[in-house]
């Protein structure tokens, strides 16, 4: 494995898919992130796991150095990840994923089981949404860009914490956000349902990952049921809030460890 990872891109009906692969020859497995978020957040986790695992992180449809897409459905989400293995050459991996990620892992798997040797599912719930309610929905009232960066900073307000070590130069100088916040709006509209069908449809190994509180985490009551419901499925719990990757990326990388050793004895 490489101690920095490799960028590198696929153009998706005319639209660019940027990756990063962080090289080796272990076994192949892809780290989904979740919403307002980039492949690098797995860089902690690709360099605890080791040489025996190549960990490709893509950036999602519309996040980080990924072009914008016209619509962020469930197909859309699905279908860059069957040509992002189509175009590495990847007959099967194990994907992990964390929150959007991880419900785009469990439906790929039960789109495509053939292609998927295990699932880490990180906070990605069986349902959600179903209350009507989009958590995202501060997000319409930020600004996407602006001439500057110290402009889209203070227009950023808040919520300038979180996103100002990522923002992006333009070609013309001006600075935006890594992503526009009325697509990660409607994509959190798009994910929202009932997904039951697809979270038992898998027969592989898994592992659910989840959080013992905050904002956004797994319910308990929702984690006996996703385990109970499901076969082959193992649940561990961490001392962090929603936020598994970057909040307690130590004890992710420790359980998934764990639970890639086992696969592999």
């Amino acid at each position: 494995m490489n101690d920095t990872a490799d960028r590198a891109e696929l153009t998706i009906d005319g639209r660019r898919l940027s990756y990063l692969d962080f090289g080796g020859t272990g076994r192949p497995l892809v780290a989904l992130h979740g919403h307002l978020s980039e492949g690098a957040v797995f860089t902690h986790l690709a360099q605890a796991v080791g040489s025996e695992w190549r960990v490709i992180a893509p950036d999602q449809r519309g996040q980080g150095a990924s072009e914008r897409a016209d619509d962020y459905s469930r197909d859309g989400y699905l279908g860059d990840l069957l040509a992002l293995l189509d175009h590495l050459g990847l007959d099967r991996v194990v994907l992990l994923g964390h929150s959007l990620g991880g419900i785009n892992a469990y439906q790929f798997a039960a789109r495509h089981p053939e292609r998927v040797a295990a699932i880490v599912d990180v906070e990605g719930p069986a349902a959600l949404g179903l209350d009507g309610k989009n958590p995202l929905g501060f997000l319409l009232g930020l600004p996407y860009d602006a001439p500057t960066r110290d402009e889209l900073v203070a227009g950023l307000g808040p919520a300038a914490p979180y996103f100002a070590d990522r923002l992006r130069q333009n070609a013309d100088g001006s600075w935006r956000l890594p992503f526009h916040p009325q697509d990660m709006y409607q994509s959190e509209e798009l994910v929202h349902g009932d997904h039951w069908a697809d979270w038992t449809a898998s027969s592989c190994p898994a592992l659910l990952v989840h959080a013992t509180d905050g904002v956004g985490a797994l319910p308990a009551g929702l984690v006996g049921e996703m385990v109970g419901r499901r076969p082959g499925t193992t649940a561990v719990q961490l001392d962090s809030d929603h936020m598994v990757p970057t909040t307690a990326p130590d004890a992710l990388a420790a359980a998934v460890r764990e639970f890639l050793t086992a696969l592999t004895q």
